[in-house]
């Protein structure tokens, strides 16, 4: 255990470096209270959905966080890009690479330093050839022919023909826009990439793919914080898992962890393990919800 967490055996913790480091973030909102039976009335209420949440990722390793669907760990991963609503509530602490960060530095970090892989193809724009999303806007002509050469590359390396560049996103299979996707990411060679449910709607053999892709990049010394409801794929390729429940993480823990049951110290984890297959499906409606 070291700054308040456990690492995988296997986690490459280059120098105690963590890439980004989240602590006590809260996000809220201020909406007005439905109960008021007069709208012009109505006074409003701050609504907590993300509480004294902290979490990390090192670079060279995917941080997991797993829970149930709907439970808030989207508006994490908008916390992390930078990405607020107007009417927010946000306090807590970003780091990136060590520097403290706030909405304005965290949005010019992002698409460049941090990347997002977002869960469906609905991203891509549909009135724009693929080759000409992936590269994204030049500065200049000579950052255009940089930007053309990294997308061929990137296009080549993830098995997509040449020819796929001149495609529309509607033209294109489910596994070859998750690779489109993943090269948009790839693009300006980010260190962190935040991927929100990137498996829904593929098959097993597309989903373990889209994850060897993520694992890839964090064996090349990137970190990857992985959103998914699918504890399952999570545990095949992550390195650590957070447990995500009413808004907060509730346990932060190795992924070995979930080998064993008794090495889990949160009910609501063990809850998780016995889900799985093979340890008996006894899920209890808390589990679910």
């Amino acid at each position: 255990m070291h700054h308040h967490h456990s690492h995988a055996m296997s986690s490459h913790h280059a120098h105690g470096h963590h890439l980004l480091q989240v602590e006590d973030l809260c996000v809220s909102f201020s909406m007005y209270d439905p109960d008021e039976t007069h709208f012009f009335r109505a006074r409003k209420k701050d609504v907590s959905v993300i509480s004294d949440l902290s979490i990390s990722v090192h670079a060279g390793e995917i941080m997991a966080i797993v829970g149930a669907s709907g439970s808030g760990k989207s508006l994490l991963a908008d916390s992390v890009l930078g990405l607020y609503e107007p009417n927010a509530i946000v306090s807590g602490t970003i780091w990136f690479d060590g520097v403290r960060q706030d909405a304005a530095s965290l949005a010019q970090l992002r698409g460049r330093e941090i990347a997002f892989v977002p869960q469906s193809v609905a991203n891509l724009d549909p009135l724009m050839k693929v080759g000409r999303q992936v590269r994204g806007v030049a500065r200049d002509a000579a950052d255009a022919e940089r930007r053309a050469e990294r997308q061929r590359a990137l296009f080549e390396h993830y098995g997509l023909a040449p020819e796929v560049e001149d495609m529309y996103p509607f033209e294109l299979s489910g596994g070859m826009a998750r690779r489109v996707l993943l090269a948009s990411a790839l693009v300006e060679s980010p260190r962190l990439i935040v991927a929100d449910e990137p498996t829904p709607g593929l098959d097993l053999d597309l989903a373990v793919r889209a994850l060897d892709d993520l694992r890839a990049f964090a064996d090349a010394g990137g970190g990857v914080l992985l959103i998914t409801h699918d504890i399952e794929l999570a545990l095949r390729v992550a390195d650590r898992i957070a447990v995500f429940k009413d808004g907060t993480v509730i346990e932060e823990t190795a992924v070995e962890s979930f080998d064993d049951p008794s090495q889990l110290r949160h009910p609501f984890s063990r809850e998780l393990w016995r889900a799985l297959p093979g340890n008996g499906f006894s899920v209890s409606e808390e589990a679910i919800g």
